[in-house]
């Protein structure tokens, strides 16, 4: 009976802490959403502030306009949040970010499968997990990576470095701070950003 119990607890967490989304692709998207750059995530969904669509886009690499040499590329990365008002979509959010004016090897991507949309604070609010590296760099050293939170129009940003194995012996990275508006948040948005960080650290050379 005690597993039982255990059982149907969890399940009940569980259910509280996700968010039931439908994926949507270029041809789905309502046409009066705009956005830039290549379509990595997008998703429709329903919370306390109605129908709402995020999605996440990356331009890839591009050769920099601030440089007369080639090789100079930048990549910028993008995401948006739309609800929907009195029948028309509205921006509710966008976040940007970029690295630019590279020779060398340039990163400006979201982190493979950590998009996410939870409830963890069951308040019928989703929040929107992105993460993601930006940098430019020619050796095995450690680039920026961050985690961003929205909740509604609340923004909360975690960040720090890649941890990266720079000899047999030897770790460079892997350090991070929270942002003010994150300390002050739910004990359990930090408990999952933490998680969502040490599964993601380490990337380079020989990891």
């Amino acid at each position: 009976m005690k597993l039982v119990n255990v059982i149907l607890l969890f399940l009940s967490v569980s259910c509280f802490a996700q968010v039931k989304t439908t994926p949507l692709t270029k041809a789905t998207l309502p046409q009066s959403i705009t956005y830039q750059g290549k379509i990595i995530n997008a998703v429709k969904f329903k919370d306390s502030h109605g129908k709402t669509i995020v999605v996440t886009t990356e331009t890839g690499e591009y050769p920099s306009k601030a440089e007369d040499d080639e090789s100079y590329r930048d990549a910028e990365l993008f995401a948006y949040c739309y609800v929907l008002v009195d029948g028309s979509w509205k921006q509710q959010w966008k976040m940007y970010d970029f690295s630019k004016e590279c020779p060398v090897d340039l990163e400006a991507n979201f982190v493979k499968n950590t998009f996410a949309l939870t409830d963890l604070d069951k308040n019928g609010t989703a929040e929107v997990w992105l993460m993601y590296n930006t940098g430019c760099h020619g050796d095995p050293s450690p680039i920026a990576m961050k985690v961003i939170l929205y909740e509604g129009t609340k923004k909360y940003a975690m960040r720090g470095t890649t941890k990266v194995r720079v000899s047999e012996t030897k770790y460079e990275g892997g350090e991070y701070t929270f942002d003010e508006p994150f300390k002050q948040a739910p004990k359990v948005f930090e408990e999952y950003a933490i998680k969502l960080w040490n599964k993601n650290i380490s990337i380079g050379y020989n990891n």
